[in-house]
């Protein structure tokens, strides 16, 4: 059982999410905005991080810089599930690299299924490199 943290601002998507997750025999944590993730990555210990880059008030990767600055949370995957395209931000290995993005799913073209499966591919190295 993975502890998935999924930073979503539409609330009906996160709860979509959040009972497909479950279903899957996870563990799941719902936050709206950056802030409300970084409390409940610090109180939860997430194995796994779901993100929109399109957040209110800090976008995405404004909480990536915060969530890496942090060493415990230097190794946890993070799964971009967004609306901004890939195309600029996959350009730049560089910062993928930096921020640790496993995956990046750009929501009008993939699936709850496509979003299972990424979870369950970065799910054992989630585990060891969280104790």
């Amino acid at each position: 059982m993975a502890r998935i943290l999924v930073i979503e601002p539409n609330i009906t998507l996160a709860k979509i999410y959040k009972t497909i997750l479950v279903r899957n025999k996870h563990k799941v944590w719902l936050a709206k905005n950056a802030q409300e993730a970084i409390n409940l990555a610090d109180k939860n210990k997430p194995d796994i991080v779901i993100l929109e880059l399109q957040l209110p008030q800090h976008n995405g990767l404004e909480f990536l810089y915060e969530f890496r600055s942090y060493q415990e949370w230097r190794n946890t995957p993070v799964i971009i599930q967004s609306l901004v395209p890939s195309n600029e931000f996959k350009d730049n290995f560089i910062l993928w690299h930096k921020l640790g993005i496993r995956d990046y799913l750009y929501k009008p073209k993939s699936t709850l299924l496509q979003l299972i499966d990424c979870v369950n591919r970065y799910l054992p190295q989630a585990i060891d490199s969280n104790p």
